[in-house]
Protein backbone atom coordinates (compact mmCIF):
# COMPACT_ATOMS: atom_id res chain seq x y z
CA UNK A 1 0.00 0.00 0.00
CA UNK A 2 2.96 2.16 0.99
CA UNK A 3 4.67 1.82 -2.68
CA UNK A 4 1.39 2.10 -4.23
CA UNK A 5 0.72 5.21 -2.32
CA UNK A 6 4.41 6.91 -3.27
CA UNK A 7 4.16 6.04 -7.52
CA UNK A 8 0.92 8.11 -6.95
CA UNK A 9 2.35 10.77 -4.97
CA UNK A 10 5.36 10.52 -7.81
CA UNK A 11 2.73 10.42 -10.52
CA UNK A 12 1.21 13.52 -9.48
CA UNK A 13 4.07 15.18 -9.32
CA UNK A 14 3.94 15.97 -5.49
CA UNK A 15 6.99 13.55 -4.79
CA UNK A 16 10.20 12.92 -6.92
CA UNK A 17 12.00 9.02 -5.95
CA UNK A 18 15.51 8.48 -7.00
CA UNK A 19 17.29 4.90 -6.94
CA UNK A 20 20.58 4.51 -5.98
CA UNK A 21 22.16 1.23 -7.17
CA UNK A 22 23.31 -0.81 -3.94
CA UNK A 23 22.61 -3.55 -2.52
CA UNK A 24 19.74 -3.73 -0.48
CA UNK A 25 18.51 -1.31 -3.08
CA UNK A 26 18.30 2.57 -1.67
CA UNK A 27 14.99 4.39 -2.85
CA UNK A 28 14.76 8.22 -1.31
CA UNK A 29 11.73 10.10 -2.00
CA UNK A 30 11.56 13.96 -1.80
CA UNK A 31 8.68 16.27 -2.22
CA UNK A 32 8.62 18.38 -5.05
CA UNK A 33 8.05 22.07 -5.19
CA UNK A 34 4.30 20.92 -5.71
CA UNK A 35 4.76 18.96 -2.31
CA UNK A 36 6.12 21.28 -0.57
CA UNK A 37 2.96 23.85 -1.08
CA UNK A 38 0.77 21.75 0.32
CA UNK A 39 2.74 21.62 3.59
CA UNK A 40 0.75 24.99 4.89
CA UNK A 41 -2.93 23.79 3.50
CA UNK A 42 -2.07 20.49 5.08
CA UNK A 43 -1.55 22.31 8.45
CA UNK A 44 -4.69 23.95 8.62
CA UNK A 45 -6.78 20.84 7.84
CA UNK A 46 -4.65 19.10 10.81
CA UNK A 47 -5.45 21.97 13.10
CA UNK A 48 -9.12 21.40 11.96
CA UNK A 49 -9.69 18.14 12.69
CA UNK A 50 -7.74 18.60 16.11
CA UNK A 51 -10.33 21.15 16.81
CA UNK A 52 -12.97 19.08 15.79
CA UNK A 53 -12.17 15.55 17.32
CA UNK A 54 -14.48 14.93 19.91
CA UNK A 55 -17.46 16.08 17.48
CA UNK A 56 -15.20 13.40 15.08
CA UNK A 57 -15.15 10.72 17.91
CA UNK A 58 -18.88 11.55 18.63
CA UNK A 59 -20.05 10.51 14.71
CA UNK A 60 -18.21 8.03 14.60
CA UNK A 61 -19.50 6.16 17.66
CA UNK A 62 -23.04 6.82 16.39
CA UNK A 63 -22.09 5.41 13.29
CA UNK A 64 -20.65 2.32 14.96
CA UNK A 65 -23.61 1.78 16.84
CA UNK A 66 -26.12 2.34 14.18
CA UNK A 67 -24.40 0.08 11.81
CA UNK A 68 -24.04 -2.66 14.87
CA UNK A 69 -28.15 -2.27 15.00
CA UNK A 70 -28.29 -2.98 11.36
CA UNK A 71 -26.75 -6.28 11.84
CA UNK A 72 -28.92 -7.25 14.66
CA UNK A 73 -31.89 -6.39 12.76
CA UNK A 74 -30.60 -8.21 9.54
CA UNK A 75 -29.71 -11.29 11.89
CA UNK A 76 -33.69 -11.44 13.47
CA UNK A 77 -34.93 -11.26 10.10
CA UNK A 78 -32.63 -13.97 8.69
CA UNK A 79 -34.24 -16.29 11.61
Amino acid sequence: MLKTTLRNLERDGFATREIFPEVPPKVEYELTYLGLSLLEPMEHLVAWIGGHWSSITKARERFDLSQQARVREINRAER
